[in-house]
């Protein structure tokens, strides 16, 4: 009988981890309630408005300008973007109180290329709080508020 080279061994076992994890993802996906869904969504966009305030404050001069928290809410905004998508799976357009549009389901791929660009955006301006000067991240802010703008 022939050995196993030990990375071989290692590929094996590092596959079969992978394949367990997607199992469990796409079980995990299945398992999800309507409600818990559109709780979750609901959690995630309250935490993004906490954290786009501030910097709609700052943009508009309702606040002074500080560029650490600035980037610490840009941050926020981009690491949250990644996340809203898996708060709408097919099914969660009812279940509880929702102010989701049925168009989401409808067109599927128009609510997800718009979640996209919020992505992008939010992403763009969080790399550009690490640099750029207030007047060129209040035109950035812009373009996010613009992305949720298509929407709502």
């Amino acid at each position: 009988m022939p050995l196993i080279s030990p990375f071989r061994l290692r590929a094996q076992r590092l596959g079969l981890v992978a394949a367990l994890l997607l199992a469990s993802t796409s079980l995990a996906a299945q398992s999800v309630r309507p409600d818990q869904a559109i709780e979750y969504r609901q959690s995630v966009y309250q935490v993004i408005l906490w954290n786009f305030q501030p910097l709609g404050a700052m943009a508009r001069g309702r606040i002074p300008f500080d560029r650490t928290t600035f980037r610490r809410h840009a941050q926020r905004l981009a690491n949250l973007s990644g996340h809203l998508l898996e708060g709408f799976p097919e099914g969660s357009d009812s279940g509880a109180e929702t102010a989701a549009k049925s168009e989401i389901w409808e067109n599927w791929a128009d609510f997800e290329s718009k979640m996209n660009d919020f992505r992008k955006a939010s992403r763009e301006l969080a790399v550009a709080s690490r640099t750029e000067d207030f007047e060129a991240l209040k035109t950035r802010f812009g373009a996010v508020g613009g992305t949720c703008k298509a929407c709502h």
